[in-house]
Parts: C-alpha cells; structure tokens; sequence
C-alpha cells in the first residue's frame, strides 16, 4: 500500500494525473492567487497561487457506496 502512495503521490508532484480504474481519479489543480480574509481579526489578506489534490471517485464506486449491485 506505501508503494503504491508514492507511485500516486510522485505523480502528481509531476503534474501528471492518476486514474485507478473502478476507484476514481486524482488531479493537480491550479488554485489562483485571491483576496481572503483572517477568520480570527477579520484582517484582509492575498492568499497566494498553489495547486491543490482533488479527487473524483468512479461511478462504479459511487454505485457501491449508495447500495447499488452495479
């Protein structure tokens, strides 16, 4: 199973994505830079650009999890 993290998770360092077939889709997505706001002093502030993991599941996986046998 740690095999198989890296193997995902060195993949998308590179940028590339990671479909497992029956189980869902990984992607690296770009995040712009945005206004953001500090919950705590309510301050303003730049959130800055970053790439962030998402993740789409299958819709056979989807299937299995709402009770469907397809």
């Amino acid at each position: 199973m740690e095999t198989l993290l890296e193997i995902i998770k060195s993949t998308l360092e590179s940028g590339d994505d990671v479909l497992v077939s029956g189980f869902g889709k990984f992607c690296v997505k770009h995040k712009w830079a945005r206004k953001g706001r500090n919950p705590a002093t309510g301050e303003s502030a730049i959130l800055p650009a970053r790439r962030v993991v998402t993740f789409k599941c299958s819709g056979q996986l989807r299937a299995k999890v709402n009770g469907s046998k397809s």
